[in-house]
C-alpha cells in the first residue's frame, strides 16, 4: 500500500496558461515550466529542450491552467472519516458531538484512516500542502498513526501536535518530546512538526506558559486557535505579558478579536489562518479576510473541518471573496478591505505557504522552489473560455473536478484526472468501517 507516484528526473509542462502568485498573481499565457529533481528549474515561453533527451517527460499543458499547489493553512485531517457529521451544528454542537462524543472513540487505526482519507482528499482537489491541526493525540500510538498516514499519502504537511480538548490527562510533554525525536529528525522533510496547544483563549496562563516553553525547547512553531475569551479576552496581549509573543506563530480564526489584538499579531510577525466557510456556518463572527488585509497580516485559508463544510480550496476562496463584501453595520461601506480575486488566490498559495513558514519552498513558481503544482482543465465547460480573466475564473468558477494533474516535489500524485494512490478502494472501505465502529453515521 502506498502512493503510486510517477517520478522522472526532468519534466516539462509545455505551453500552459501559467499563473504565478508572487510577488502578486500574474498570468503568463503559452508558458513552459521545467522541473528538475523535484524543483522548478525554469519558467518561460518556448524553453529550449533536446528532443532526443530520453530522460525528459513532456506534458502537453496547452489546454491547462498551471499554478502552484494550494496550501491549506488549517485543517483537522483526522476528521476525514467524519465528513458531514455536523453540517447543521453550531460551534457548541460541534464541540459536543465531534470533540466530546466521537473524538475519544478514535483508535490509532481510526486516526490513520482519517488522516489518510483527508490527505488524499486534499491532493485530489489540488491542495499539495496542509497544516494538520491534530488535536486527537490520546497516545503516542495515535501520533505515530497520524504521521504515518501523512507520509503514505505523499502530501506536504505541517503536523500540528494537538492536545485533545476534553482530556487533560493526554496533555503530556514527554509524548511531544518523543514525537519530535521519533518522527521528525529532519527539518527539511516533506512532513514537519509544530505544536498545536489549546492556547490562551481557553486555558490558564500557567498551562500556556508551559506549552510555549516546550515549543521553544523543541524548536517548534506554534499554531493556536484564538478568540476573545472565555479565559483571556485579549489572548495576544496575554501572550505578550508573559513574554511569549514570538514571530512565526500561526493564529487561527480570531473573528472576535479587536483591531488592537490584530495589530499585536502584525507587529510580532505572526500570521493568521482563516476558514471562512466554517466561520460562517458556525457563526464565529464577522468575516476576517478584509480586516487582516487592512492590518497587513499574512493570511492563509483553510478548510478546517469537513464535518461541517467543504474540504476543497475552491470553496474556501469563494467564501473568502464573497464574505469580504459583508456589511455588518449596514452603512453601505462594507467592513474594511474588499478583496479582489487575486488577493484570495494569493492567500490560497503564497501567503498560506508563508503563514506556515514554507514561503521559501512552496506557494509560487519561483526558480528553485519545490515543484508542487496543479494543472486545471482550461477547456472544461465551467471554465471556458478562461482567457477573459484566468485568475478570476480559478477563484470563482473552478472546482475539484477540473483538477487534471497534481505534482508534489515534481512527482505526480494525480494524472489525467485520476488519483494515483494504489489502494484507494481499501482506504474507502476502512473509512466506512471506522464510521460504523465510531457510531458516527446517522440513525
Amino acid at each position: 500500500m502506498g502512493n503510486e507516484r510517477h517520478h522522472t528526473p526532468r519534466l516539462l509542462l509545455r505551453g500552459g496558461l501559467v499563473i504565478d502568485t508572487a510577488p502578486h498573481p500574474v498570468v503568463h499565457p503559452h508558458t513552459d515550466v521545467l522541473v528538475e529533481e523535484g524543483r522548478i528549474a525554469a519558467v518561460g515561453p518556448d524553453l529550449p529542450v533536446d528532443d532526443s533527451d530520453t530522460g525528459l517527460e513532456v506534458i502537453d499543458a496547452r489546454a491547462m491552467v498551471v499554478l502552484p499547489g494550494f496550501v491549506d493553512a488549517h485543517r483537522h485531517l483526522w476528521q476525514g472519516v467524519l465528513r458531514s457529521v455536523a453540517v447543521d451544528a453550531s460551534l457548541d454542537g460541534y464541540f459536543s458531538r465531534v470533540l466530546g462524543e466521537l473524538a475519544g472513540r478514535f483508535t490509532p487505526a481510526d486516526v490513520h484512516t482519517g488522516n489518510l482519507l483527508g490527505a488524499l482528499d486534499c491532493l485530489d482537489s489540488g491542495i499539495t500542502t496542509v497544516q494538520d491541526f491534530s488535536h486527537v493525540q490520546y497516545s503516542p500510538e495515535h501520533t505515530a498513526a497520524a504521521v504515518e498516514a501523512l507520509e503514505e499519502a505523499g502530501i506536504r504537511a505541517v503536523f500540528g501536535y494537538g492536545y485533545p480538548v476534553f482530556d487533560e490527562s493526554a496533555r503530556q510533554a514527554d509524548w511531544v518530546r518523543k514525537a519530535r525525536t521519533a518522527h521528525f529528525p529532519s527539518r527539511d522533510a516533506r512532513v514537519t512538526m509544530a505544536l498545536a496547544p489549546v492556547g490562551p483563549s481557553f486555558t490558564p496562563p500557567e498551562a500556556v506558559r508551559e506549552d510555549w516553553l516546550l515549543a521553544r525547547e523543541l524548536e517548534l512553531p506554534v499554531a493556536v486557535h484564538v478568540s476573545a475569551g472565555p479565559v483571556a479576552m485579549r489572548p495576544i496581549t496575554a501572550l505578550r505579558e508573559q513574554g511569549l509573543l514570538t514571530a512565526g506563530t500561526l493564529y487561527v480564526h480570531g473573528n472576535s478579536l479587536p483591531d488592537s489584538e490584530l495589530r499585536l499579531i502584525a507587529e510580532s510577525g505572526g500570521a493568521v489562518a482563516i476558514t471562512p466557510a466554517i466561520e460562517a456556518s458556525m457563526r464565529f463572527g464577522a468575516p476576517m479576510a478584509g480586516r487582516l488585509r487592512r492590518a497587513g497580516i499574512t493570511t492563509g485559508l483553510g478548510a478546517d473541518a469537513v464535518t461541517s463544510a467543504p474540504g476543497d480550496m475552491f470553496s474556501q476562496m469563494r467564501a473568502a471573496l464573497m464574505s469580504s463584501h459583508f456589511d455588518g453595520d449596514g452603512d453601505g461601506e462594507g467592513d474594511g478591505f474588499v478583496l479582489k480575486a487575486a488577493d484570495v488566490l494569493r492567500m490560497a498559495t503564497a501567503e498560506g505557504a508563508a503563514a506556515l513558514g514554507l514561503g521559501e519552498e512552496v506557494g509560487s513558481l519561483g526558480v528553485g522552489k519545490r515543484a508542487d503544482l496543479v494543472l486545471l482543465r482550461a477547456d472544461a465547460l465551467n471554465l471556458a473560455p478562461v482567457a477573459h480573466d484566468p485568475i478570476g475564473a480559478v477563484v470563482t468558477a473552478a472546482h475539484p473536478g477540473n483538477v487534471d494533474t497534481v505534482l508534489v516535489d515534481g512527482r505526480a500524485v494525480k494524472r489525467d484526472g485520476r488519483l494515483l494512490y494504489e489502494n484507494l478502494g481499501g482506504v474507502l472501505a476502512e473509512a466506512h468501517r471506522a464510521t460504523d465502529r465510531l457510531g458516527a453515521s446517522s440513525p
